[in-house]
């Protein structure tokens, strides 16, 4: 398996979203994963949410058209899409790409049916076409999607196992590598029988240590989270 990173543009988070006095500006990436079954896509970039969404986050976008294109690939080559979830800055691209299965938590679907979820316009495209999930599954060899809520109540990583240990796509599981690696050191002190007060970390972040993860990327961090033993 081959995996390459997509740069769809970029946003600004509000202040108000950072937790301290500035803005901060937040890539969207993507990530093509090349299998002997197909060409998969893991998130498809910023959508247009409307004229409210535009002005709170100022997107830039690259067109996924142009980043396939750099990476080789048409949007016909895809063989299928996963969402980590369905906010407007993760399935952006999906209404280009009428036809191709869509992988999601059936509990994602749902709540992006809901008013104020997200872009509508961005869920049930003309020529949608959704395979639903409830919980792990493998989904080509060596391929599996993992729950991993929490930023949404469907929201869903993808662990690719290519022999010497597993690439995890966390998505927006955690917004950067920091506090991934933050709550991994939380899991790490409850395993060694800390004594409290100590801070929750997410329950599947113990499923996801049963792949060993020799790497975890992330939709909105550049950065990328490797063991310390990676070496």
């Amino acid at each position: 398996m081959a995996i390459r990173r997509l740069d769809l543009g970029y946003f600004f988070r509000p202040a108000s979203e950072t937790g301290g006095p500035q803005p901060r500006v937040e890539p969207a990436l993507a990530y093509l994963v090349r299998h002997e079954r197909g060409l998969l896509l893991f998130d498809t970039g910023i959508g247009d949410a409307g004229a409210d969404t535009e002005a709170h986050y100022r997107p830039r976008r690259r067109p996924l058209p142009d980043a396939l294109a750099a990476a080789g690939v048409a949007l016909a080559d895809l063989s299928v899409v996963v969402n980590c979830h369905l906010h407007f800055d993760h399935c952006g691209g999906n209404p280009s790409l009428s036809g191709t299965p869509v992988l999601v938590q059936s509990a994602e679907l749902a709540a992006a049916r809901q008013p104020g979820y997200t872009a509508e316009q961005l869920v049930d495209f003309p020529g949608a076409v959704y395979e639903e999930f409830t919980g792990e599954a493998e989904i080509w060899p060596g391929v599996r999607i993992v729950p991993t809520p929490g930023h949404t109540p469907g929201h869903q990583s993808l662990v690719l196992d290519r022999g010497d240990g597993a690439v995890v796509l966390a998505g927006q599981a955690h917004d950067t590598a920091s506090s991934f690696a933050s709550d991994q050191l939380a899991r790490e002190a409850a395993r060694d029988g800390a004594a409290p007060p100590l801070p929750p970390y997410p329950d599947w972040l113990d499923r996801l240590a049963d792949f060993a993860p020799r790497r975890v990327c992330f939709a909105h961090d550049h950065s990328v989270w490797e063991p310390s033993d990676a070496g």
